[in-house]
């Protein structure tokens, strides 16, 4: 299981920082995977999240991605129509190409206890920059 969030505070209004996080879930063990983006909106930041635990499989794997956006996942499904962002949907399609995926929405911030965890790691990362991986995996225990 791959659950991912990005955030974009500000997101286009003056100075936007960005992040992604991953948290990769196999057989009751965590990983979670992070990076500052820097000037990029939610929509993007969003994108590059599911990108970060697509692209950390090693082998083709059949794996379902939970997001908390819609755009992501009705996107991924063909409900939406790709209008913009096409490079970040190209970094996307590339990470789940050798995999099979169920994409899942839920909603944010409604008690998804992995969910929780991969926002406020957005979040932290977004507003602090930079983060040690230590201090992200912290948030795991």
């Amino acid at each position: 299981m791959i659950v991912c969030d990005g955030s974009s505070l500000g997101n286009g209004r003056g100075e936007t920082r960005a992040a992604a996080v991953a948290i990769l879930e196999y057989r009751g063990a965590r990983k979670i995977l992070g990076e500052y983006l820097g000037n990029c909106t939610n929509q993007q930041a969003e994108i590059i999240a599911a990108c970060l635990g697509l692209e950390a499989l090693k082998e083709p794997c059949q794996v379902k991605l939970i997001s908390d956006s819609q755009y992501v996942i009705k996107t991924m499904k063909g409900e939406f129509k790709r209008k913009t962002n096409h490079e970040f949907w190209q970094r996307l399609d590339a990470a789940k190409k050798q995999h099979k995926v169920q994409w899942e929405w839920t909603r944010g911030h409604a008690g998804h206890e992995v969910q929780e965890i991969c926002d406020e790691a957005a979040r932290t990362i977004a507003m602090e920059g930079k983060v040690e991986q230590s201090r992200i995996e912290k948030l795991l225990q």
